[in-house]
């Protein structure tokens, strides 16, 4: 997928829609790994509930944006972001919208290390 080796590759399944959850864990973590140099790469994936909270709440959304602008990749499902019916929400806010089982899949055989909340 890239040049980073896999030691090196952090992926943070956020699906909790608990705003707290994400001020207090996800995001705090996942932005603070990568620039304090935890890790060389951090993909943070909207998966499931989180995508409403991502798409409707603006405060998560200005969260979302300072980490994107960290360098903090962002992608999010898009079978969920159609279920909740958020596509373009997410596509505005910048997050790579995408079907992610089989890429997900991906990072894990190559060896991401993975954090689910």
């Amino acid at each position: 997928m890239n040049d980073i080796p896999a030691r090196d590759t952090l992926c943070v399944i956020w699906s909790s829609p608990d705003p707290e959850v994400a001020d207090n864990l996800v995001f705090m973590y996942s932005q603070n790994a990568l620039n304090k140099s935890w890790w060389k790469q951090v993909r943070l994936i909207i998966w499931g509930p989180s995508a409403a909270l991502a798409a409707r709440d603006e405060r998560i959304r200005g969260r979302l944006r300072e980490m994107m602008a960290d360098g903090v990749e962002v992608w999010a499902c898009r079978a969920c972001a159609e279920n909740y019916g958020v596509v373009e929400q997410l596509e505005t806010l910048g997050a790579n919208v995408l079907y992610v089982g089989e890429p997900f899949t991906e990072m894990l055989k190559s060896g991401w290390t993975q954090l689910t909340f």
